[in-house]
């Protein structure tokens, strides 16, 4: 191996990657001077994950597994993906067909994993639609799709707007926590701030001011009175964008479910008191920070998902809250034990599955930390409840009152 030559590839590589977040950089600071000197966090984020060309997902550089920031469950394990399509097949059945609908499809890895299962479970859907925000993304999708399931691609489409009419299932795996989020404070006199972002020489800085967005304190009075986020200093988020995103969705959706999976918490947990400094992250080469300022353009920025509150958003809109509960007991009810049994005689295969399936359900990894809400329209299970929500509904938990 001629290490010198890998060396100038990684150095061409970083000069590259820095040169690209000073151009989002630049962007970023001229939006901020036409806002007069400062814009709410929300307007940040968006221009640091979605500007068009420069934000990190719609940028070229690898964002999933290994190569890239962060790795979801789909590319954890096959075995996932295969549960999902147990819940899937057990919707489209009740249906009598139907499309299934991606959201932003990741590294295609669900996609590659659930249409063979649902193939063996003859419940194929009509069209597999993939709503892909990123490009780059997007061929990524198609070029592993290409390779891994040849023979289902004619099935798959991509598509750049929600269908006017919708049947079928609707898959939201880690959508949510990447929508824009407005931060806020409660001040020393106990009103409601807006965390606004202002250029600080070649970087940026925030600071606390009047709230300029106008659905913002509205939202956070209603936490207070819930009894939530009431002391002087309290910081944390309010996702503006999930609301108006569920009743599009919900508008669509003539029949079906939307299974949306995410990390986050009820709303009572979410606005603890401890938790004060609220749920920011941001994801660079598999290092988790709260440093929204740092590495623009090359790194991944999050919000826990407030289910609470989605799920509000989800029966204010018409539809039917139909199960919540944690990733660990919806894989266990669509039988992931069963299908580690399945690779019984093969201990080599079976080893190799055990490190992921661990990531998947232990409290500690994904199990606990990952929630499932599925938001049904039109659409009753066939024994009393949905396969995935059968071992352990938590429903109760999204509307408990501030925990002691």
């Amino acid at each position: 191996m001629n290490t010198d030559t890998d060396t100038d590839t990684d150095t061409d590589t970083d000069t590259d990657a820095q040169a690209h977040g000073q151009r989002l950089a630049r962007l970023i600071r001229e939006a901020i001077a036409a806002a007069g000197g400062a814009m709410p966090f929300d307007r940040f984020m968006d221009l640091a994950l979605y500007a068009p060309g420069l934000g990190y997902y719609v940028a070229g550089a690898p964002k999933l597994g290994p190569a890239g920031d962060f790795v979801t469950a789909p590319e954890l394990s096959p075995l996932f993906g295969r549960c999902l399509a147990a819940q899937c097949s057990e919707v489209l059945v009740a249906l009598g067909g139907g499309d299934v609908l991606e959201f932003g499809a990741g590294s295609g890895a669900l996609a590659a994993e659930l249409l063979p299962a649902l193939a063996r479970l003859r419940t194929l859907p009509e069209q597999y639609l993939i709503l892909e925000p990123s490009p780059d993304l997007a061929q990524r999708q198609r070029h592993l799709l290409a390779q891994r399931i040849p023979e289902l691609l004619p099935r798959v489409r991509w598509i750049e707007t929600l269908p006017q009419r919708l049947r079928g299932l609707v898959l939201a795996n880690e959508v949510i926590d990447a929508m824009p989020v407005h931060r806020f404070c409660i001040g020393a006199d106990g009103g409601v701030q807006e965390v606004l972002v202002e250029a600080d020489g070649d970087g940026f800085r925030e600071r606390a001011a009047e709230p300029v967005s106008a659905p913002l304190a509205p939202a956070v009075r209603a936490l207070q009175a819930a009894g939530l986020a009431m002391s002087t200093g309290y910081c944390s988020e309010v996702n503006l964008r999930a609301a108006p995103w569920i009743q599009a969705l919900s508008a669509r959706l003539e029949a079906g479910m939307a299974l949306l999976i995410d990390y986050g918490y009820p709303q009572a947990e979410y606005y603890l008191p401890e938790r004060r400094c609220g749920t920011l992250m941001c994801h660079y080469r598999h290092q988790a920070h709260d440093d929204p300022f740092a590495n623009i353009g090359l790194q991944d920025i999050t919000a826990h998902v407030d289910f609470t509150a989605v799920a509000r958003a989800g029966t204010q809109a018409g539809l039917t809250l139909a199960g919540y509960t944690s990733q660990a007991n919806f894989l266990l009810g669509c039988g992931i034990d069963d299908l580690m049994a399945e690779f019984a005689d093969d201990p080599m295969a079976l080893l190799d599955l055990t490190a992921g399936v661990k990531q998947l359900l232990l409290p500690s990894a994904m199990g606990e930390r990952f929630q499932v809400l599925a938001l049904t329209r039109h659409l009753a299970p066939p024994a009393g409840q949905w396969r995935g929500f059968a071992l352990r509904d938590l429903s109760d938990r999204l509307w408990a009152g501030p925990l002691a």
